[in-house]
């Protein structure tokens, strides 16, 4: 709901043209174009405008805007590395020691347990 569908478009342009005719729609197109570049063209000037004032009144007062650039120093490059990693060879299994404690078996009755506590 609310979203424009193209028969909402369509019966918009056919009551355009029957309220303001065919002749009419061109010019007043042309004339919205025109109006739409003006408001622009204003609205970039005025912000040019407070930008430079804004620019002058830091002036006067010492402000800057940013602080000077140090350059920064760079990490000394290391070179590339050109051997190889040597890994020394498998020696076989790994066995793990066997276990030496006693394995509880699950109490299937949670109430024998509290007894058995």
């Amino acid at each position: 709901m609310g979203a424009l569908r193209p028969w909402h478009i369509a019966v918009l342009v056919v009551v355009m043209i029957l309220l303001f005719g065919a002749k009419r729609l061109p010019d007043a197109a042309r004339s919205l174009g025109r109006s739409l570049r003006i408001i622009k063209a204003e609205t970039k000037s005025l912000a040019d405008d407070d930008r430079d004032l804004a620019g002058k009144a830091d002036a006067q007062a010492g402000y800057q805007p940013y602080p000077p650039q140090q350059p920064t120093q760079q990490a000394p490059q290391q070179p590339p590395y050109q051997g190889t990693v040597q890994q020394p060879p498998y020696q076989g299994t790994v066995q793990q020691p066997p276990y030496q404690g006693t394995v509880q078996q699950p109490v299937a009755d949670p109430v024998q347990r509290v007894r058995e506590n």
